[in-house]
């Protein structure tokens, strides 16, 4: 098993002064190397040599994603040339960005997930069976890659979909451990419960999933995980990541949040005008990366509310964790009086097993009001599960929006994203 880095069971004024110098050697890296970073210290009168502490941060203007996509060349810290693999981000909540690595920039990436994997208790004895693309300019799925081996692990690149394939490689090479959408393994309990596979046979000891909450704040198994644990006897580790930060949060064997690694990436959690929210309450998450070449990033707004947890874990590491997302901030809603984020929906909709699958679309309404229809696919249609539905909205988030119901696939168009990496359960049309 690969060792926890010293770093992250060191103390927390020690991991605060480590993260200090590493601030300072990138505030000099930008300086020299950003022409976006160069512009605004000049343009803002900071002199970075007055940044000495984690605090002084809050002298820096945030970079958002709107500057990223304004500026994108301008972030990059490399001539072209050095760059060796380009991805681009999601577009999920606007045009997609355009991110590039160097060979150092993967080397990074790769040691980032097997510290991860090894959070998740993956080590090299284990086979990994990758779920999600490796293709189609995803940086996660090059990301997994990269970390197995490092951790040298093996890996089984099967792809998306096709839960055919999935179990034919299962039962084919007996790995340990699925990189999965969560909400995917439904369908491979589906389809084994069909097929009559023995799934608690198969030799899977836990999932590391992707892209979808598995948790409530309080860490207890939300609806989606109840139905995954009912159904399958394995253990569930959440993470979260983005492209722009090429850095994971990855839950340990305690699973109480994401572990943050201090030595590749700064946290803020912030509110709506910029200041650090209390400790445990939410906020949006701010990042700064540390050890990236090609394209670093200085306080850069990612559009996540988490809330930060900061005592240590059993597991030995003193790095802040972060608990589930609470939803993205471009994403909120505000319906009828009442602040909705669609995970909490999702949640929700989770809790009915005739719903087989449901997209979740925003509108603004011809008085300019968010408007909120929840189009659903389901087994056998009934006005009965509509109002019931209804009645659960109501009484759990204290709205009731509009429901259609609809056929399997149109949903399934409908959550095709863009690039077709991952699921789409939102489409906002507010400002369309």
């Amino acid at each position: 098993m690969m060792e926890i880095p010293e770093i992250e069971k060191a103390s927390t004024e020690e991991i605060k002064s480590f993260q200090e110098e590493k601030l300072k050697e990138l505030l000099l890296y930008l300086n020299k190397n950003s022409k976006y970073y160069k512009n605004l210290f000049s343009s803002h009168n900071i002199d970075i040599a007055n940044i000495q502490t984690l605090e002084d941060l809050a002298k820096i203007p945030i970079t958002t994603k709107e500057h990223l996509q304004e500026f994108n060349d301008d972030f990059f810290c490399v001539p072209k040339n050095e760059i060796v693999d380009f991805v681009t981000t999601s577009g999920t909540l606007g045009e997609p960005v355009t991110v590039g690595l160097t060979d150092k920039d993967l080397d990074r990436l790769a040691y980032n997930e097997a510290i991860s994997f090894a959070c998740a208790g993956v080590g090299k004895d284990d086979i990994l069976q990758l779920t999600t693309t490796i293709d189609r300019r995803f940086m996660a799925g090059l990301a997994y890659f990269l970390g197995a081996r490092k951790l040298k692990a093996g890996i089984i690149r099967v792809g998306a979909g096709i839960p055919e394939l999935q179990w034919d490689t299962i039962k084919k090479f007996k790995p340990t451990y699925l990189i999965v959408v969560p909400s995917f393994l439904l369908k491979l309990v589906e389809y084994a419960e069909k097929n009559k596979i023995d799934i608690n046979a198969s030799g899977i000891k836990g999932a590391i999933c992707i892209g979808e909450a598995l948790r409530e704040q309080d860490f207890s198994l939300n609806t989606l995980g109840k139905k995954i644990k009912a159904a399958w006897n394995i253990e569930l580790y959440s993470t979260y990541a983005s492209t722009e930060m090429s850095t994971a949060f990855t839950e340990c064997c305690e699973q109480q949040g994401g572990h943050q690694h201090p030595e590749l990436i700064i946290t803020e959690i912030l509110d709506d005008v910029g200041n650090k929210v209390p400790d445990g309450q939410e906020g949006e998450l701010v990042i700064t990366t540390l050890g990236v070449e090609a394209m670093p990033l200085l306080r850069f707004r990612t559009g996540d509310i988490v809330i930060a947890h900061t005592e240590k874990c059993k597991c030995g590491r003193n790095t802040t964790r972060l608990g589930p997302l609470v939803g993205r901030k471009k994403q909120m809603i505000k319906y009828k009086g009442t602040t909705i984020y669609p995970p909490a929906m999702d949640n929700l909709l989770n809790d009915f097993s005739e719903v087989a699958s449901h997209v979740i679309e925003i509108y603004k309404n011809t008085i300019g009001t968010d408007e909120i229809l929840i189009k659903i696919a389901v087994h056998t249609p009934s006005e009965e599960l509509l109002l019931k539905i209804k009645d659960r909205f109501r009484s759990k988030l204290r709205v009731s929006p509009k429901i259609e119901v609809c056929d399997f696939k149109e949903i399934q168009n409908l959550s095709m994203g863009k690039l077709g990496r991952k699921p789409v359960g939102v489409i906002d049309k507010r400002n369309q």
